[in-house]
């Protein structure tokens, strides 16, 4: 009898034993703990605050609607209107043959707002995992093939496309933000791409300006997906790096999710001096953006409302609202992210102590969410809050009372990020 053969995989970009291996233990802990898993409903009238079927009521500081506008009684009829307007909630047929009036409305209207060409996907995951093999083939570039580096921190919906260009070109991972290797690379070869997070997940941006210097200096170009910051950053709500960086042009893409700040649901992809011609590839060839799942239409319909309140006063007060609660929790609790802009607040733990903290926090009535490998690196721990313009300064007075009885303030804030 034939001996079966046993594959040994080469892990040269991803490594699921030892992500599912170290990580679900954690998981499990969380679940044991209380601190996944969770179902609750919304207290009305009670901004954040949620119960559970055995009556627990917590505030969650858990939700990345940084401005609460995915309650917002305008966003909420968009959705209503639009379903009423088109008869239909999800139009299953590719874009490319038929699409319903209201895609191309939004793309204009976020198009004007965000000062790009627009093009929507379902999900930021999505449209990463579609426009990142198509600059792995330089079909969105110059037309060279670049070399690909993936920062070490960046998301997974964008690390999990290293597999797919490492087909059409090279792909390589850097440590976080390291501008020496990124130019060491632009001096040997021809094209590079970096693929990083314009707002970090757990806190922090990315060095926009320095990275630009390497743009102009060797033509680098720049996958920026900038999530947390949109709506959240700028004026009228452009994020980021549209408001920081000088080289907006065919060196520098951005994605953002419309599910966070913007409150609604769907991807803008955001492109600067590409023909109609590239726009076409794309919507064509990359991946699901080319398959029959646009961004339904109550989707479409809440993103045409966010949009204009995007346009008012109203944005410019929101954003001063969620200011002033990040700085009321700063005067409260030292974290590596004190004294930024940047909606979260990472309170470090050890790996022995989250799980028991987050849970004595979560039984005070407020749900911070553990982080732990391979969320963050090993031995970073933390509990991290999500701050939002909606929150009352009793609920966050009354969170920061929680930290401090767990020994939020004797932990050691790990050293601040741009």
């Amino acid at each position: 009898m034939t001996e079966r053969r046993t594959i040994t995989p080469p892990h040269r970009y991803r490594n699921n034993d030892k992500a599912v291996g170290v990580g679900n233990a954690f998981w499990d802990l969380s679940e044991r703990n209380g601190l996944a898993g969770i179902t609750a409903e919304l207290e009305d009238g009670e901004p954040g605050v949620l119960h559970t079927e055995d009556g627990h009521e917590f505030t969650n500081f858990t939700c990345c609607s940084y401005l609460d506008l995915d309650s917002h009684p305008k966003v909420i009829e968009g959705a209503v209107a639009a379903l009423r307007r088109f008869g239909v909630l999800d139009h299953c047929i590719p874009r490319t043959r038929v699409q319903l009036p209201a895609l191309p409305e939004l793309e204009a209207s976020l198009g004007e707002l965000f000062g790009a060409e627009v093009v929507a996907a379902i999900s930021a995951g999505v449209a990463s995992a579609g426009l990142l093999p198509l600059i792995a083939s330089g079909h969105l570039g110059n037309g060279v093939r670049p070399l690909m580096v993936f920062d070490r921190n960046c998301h997974v919906s964008m690390a999990a496309a290293k597999p797919t260009c490492a087909d059409e070109t090279e792909v390589v991972t850097c440590d976080h933000h390291d501008l020496g290797f990124l130019e060491d690379m632009c001096a040997r070869y021809e094209r590079v791409a970096y693929v990083v997070d314009g707002a970090d997940s757990l806190g922090g941006y990315a060095p926009v300006r320095e990275l630009a210097e390497l743009q102009e200096k060797y033509g680098l170009l720049v996958y920026y997906d900038d999530s947390h910051s949109i709506s959240a950053y700028g004026e009228r709500g452009i994020g980021y790096i549209r408001s920081h960086c000088p080289v907006l042009d065919e060196r520098t893409i951005t994605v953002a999710t419309l599910n966070k700040a913007f409150g609604t649901s769907g991807a803008a992809i955001l492109l600067d001096g590409y023909p109609k011609d590239t726009l076409r590839v794309v919507e064509r060839f990359a991946g699901a953006l080319s398959y029959s799942q646009p961004m339904n239409t109550a989707a479409v319909g809440a993103s045409l409302a966010s949009a204009e309140i995007h346009r008012t006063e109203e944005l410019t007060v929101l954003q001063r609202r969620l200011r002033a609660n990040i700085e009321l929790f700063d005067r409260h609790i030292s974290t590596g992210q004190s004294g930024t802009t940047f909606p979260i607040r990472v309170v470090s733990m050890s790996d022995e102590t989250v799980m028991e903290a987050g849970r004595r926090v979560y039984e005070a009535g407020f749900y911070v969410s553990p982080v732990f490998f391979p969320i963050v690196a090993r031995g970073t721990a933390g509990l991290r809050v999500m701050l939002r313009a909606g929150q009352t300064e009793e609920q966050i007075r009354g969170l920061c009372a929680a930290l401090a009885a767990v020994g939020a303030q004797q932990a050691a804030p790990a050293e601040a990020t741009r």
